[in-house]
Order: structure tokens, then sequence, then C-alpha cells
């Protein structure tokens, strides 16, 4: 397997493109080098919580059981959707009253951004939506605005430095041009500098408008893809308003972030004013729709909308997994040895649901 740090020697390799595993040998051996090199235990002493995304196919399952049970001889295994770990992972910021496993997930990391309703634990699959934008479309635009406002930045290291710009000065403003005033009225104080060193020889740059343009394609895409106009607020809206008309409310209520690209400061509060603004202006055309025909005045209870955030949110896959992992639901969920070698590989087809009852 490869190092991601720019300068590497080593080559690399990207055995899961899309979310999915395309080159089985590459992601057995980083398997193997997880278990061995980092974890450094015996998986044959160990039960085994794996993920996958929401649009996996029950093949890909398959061949995940054969290296596990097989190669590994792992006790116990159990595969869990993305989504519903980062639904879990998200318990923590609220009471355990209100735990719960209906909420829609927006994951969004490196390569792809997908709007994922669940329903009691159970993907919604037919209204998942996909934005073809995520973390590497930011870095990549950090990048050009650099090279555009002809900031010395070494080549080699150009993605490197975009993204420790996206990382540590990247924020989601209210108003682009409310802030691109701020910026021009007071350069001082909103521009930073970044420096670094090239072998023997060091360099500065300034950040400027990128701290806030780049994260601004998740609500104007076109600023990168001029060919996909769909906002991520208009794709949240739309993915629940074509939901179960039963779960709706809930489902609004309880929007959870997941993914690095989703960590700049003030995303949540942008996104939640957004999709509030949607669903009340699609509300109150309801209403006079409704009392016009009538003739009668029409009251309706508002939608609440509420988008969660919390300090795990980055790793809320791995967080959520860690929780069920130390609960005796997992050895409920999971499927064993001594199923597999009885049914073969097909018992990975399908997963239970763990319970929210479960969890402390």
């Amino acid at each position: 397997m490869a190092r991601s740090h720019s300068t590497s020697p080593y080559n690399l390799s990207y055995p899961v493109r899309g979310g999915c595993v395309e080159d089985w040998d590459s992601m057995e051996r980083m398997w193997q080098s997880c278990i061995f090199q980092y974890m450094r235990c015996e998986p044959e002493n160990h039960y085994f919580v794996l993920t996958e995304p929401p649009m996996n196919t029950p093949e890909n399952r398959e061949v995940t059981a054969e290296i596990m049970f097989e190669t590994f001889s792992v006790p116990g295994l159990y595969i869990a959707v993305q989504a519903v770990l980062a639904l879990a992972a998200s318990w923590i910021a609220c009471p355990v009253h209100q735990r719960t496993l209906t909420g829609v997930v927006i994951d969004s990391g490196d390569g792809l951004t997908h709007i994922i309703p669940v329903a009691e634990g159970y993907v919604i699959p037919s209204q998942i939506r996909q934005m073809p934008i995520a973390g590497r479309e930011v870095t990549l635009m950090v990048n050009q605005l650099l090279k555009d406002r002809r900031e010395p930045v070494p080549p080699a290291e150009a993605l490197e430095v975009a993204r420790r710009v996206k990382e540590d000065y990247g924020y989601v403003c209210q108003d682009v041009v409310k802030e691109f005033g701020k910026f021009d009225q007071d350069p001082a104080k909103y521009f930073k500098k970044l420096s670094g060193t090239r072998g023997s020889k060091s360099w500065s740059i300034d950040v400027g408008y990128e701290r806030f343009l780049a994260p601004e394609v998740f609500f104007n895409p076109e600023l990168c893809k001029p060919d996909f106009t769909q906002t991520l607020p208009e794709l949240v809206d739309e993915t629940i308003s074509t939901c179960p008309i039963d779960v709706r409310r809930q489902l609004y209520n309880n929007i959870v972030l997941s993914g690095g690209s989703t960590m700049f400061k003030h995303f949540g509060r942008r996104l939640q004013r957004a999709v509030k603004d949607r669903v009340d202006v699609r509300q109150q055309g309801t209403v006079n729709a409704a009392a016009a025909s009538t003739s009668q005045a029409v009251q309706s209870r508002a939608v609440d909308v509420k988008v969660v955030s919390h300090h795990m949110q980055r790793y809320a896959v791995w967080f959520g997994g860690s929780m069920l992992g130390v609960t005796p639901e997992l050895y409920r969920v999971s499927h064993t040895k001594a199923q597999y070698d009885e049914e073969g590989p097909r018992i990975a087809r399908h997963n239970a649901v763990f319970s929210s009852q479960h969890f402390g």
C-alpha cells in the first residue's frame, strides 16, 4: 500500500474506488497489515466489525466474508452500513431518550458526498442521493486559487499545501458577497500566513479568499463543476421529501453530519438554515394553495429542521463501530464461523440491524 505524502517514494495504490473494493488482493494485504502490524492481535480470538457503503453489492459482502472467515479465521463478523454507524455516533450529542436510528446522514469524505436516509436502522436505498463534490474538489479549488494569485508554493507540495489550507483555515460563510467585503476592507485581519521549507529554501504564502470560497462549492457547486448545479441543501430536501411521509418529520429533525469534509466551521449552521428556508417556502405554498381551494384559513404545524454536529463527526463511522463493538449486541447481530462453515458466504448477504436499546 501507499503513503499519502506528496514526496513519498512509494507508488500509490487505491483498492477502493467510489466506496467499493475493486482490487481484492490489495485489500486483503491491507487488512493483513492492519491486523498484524498495527493492531497486533490474533484474529482467531476477536469478533470483527467491518463497514460498507450504502450501495455495496451482495457479491462484495460474500468476498469479504470469504477472506475474513477463511484467510483470517475470525470467530464472528458483522458488516455494518456506514450511515447507520454514523447515526449511532451522533448519540453522544443528544440525551439518551432522544437516541434513534432514524435520520439522514450526510457522509462527505474525499471523493463523493452521499445523502442517505435511514428509518429504524434500515437504509432507504431508492432515495439515496449522491453529490460528485467532496474534499478532493475543495482541495483542488484551493490549489487553483493559489495558482491564480501566483503564490510561491513549491510545485511538488502544491496539493499538500492546499490540503493544509483547507483543513487549518477553511470555513463556511453565510454570505459570500459580504465575506468578500470584509476581506477587502480589512485584509490584515482576515488574511493568514502559511510558511514552510522545501529542502534548503523557505517559502511563505498569503491565505485569503480561498478560506471561504473553496468550501462554498457545497452550496454553489457550479464554482467547480459547471455541469452539476444541485446544491447540498437541495439534495437533502429532495431526499427527505421523497421518503415515506410517516418518517419525513423525523428525518428533517435528525440530519447527521459525517466525514472530514463536513468539519468546516459553520457548515452545519449554513446547511440547517438553507434546508429550513426551502421547507418553509414549500410549506407556505401548500398552505396558501389549500386555503385558496377551500376558502378557509388553513393551519399547518411547522417542520423542525435540525442538523447534528459533534466533535467525533470526522471519524463518525469508526466511532459508531467502536460503540457497537463493546456491547453484547455485537454477538447477537454477527455471523459466526460455524454459520459460515454450514451455509457458506451467502450468510453475509444480509446483516441484522442492531438496537439502540443496548447502548449505554
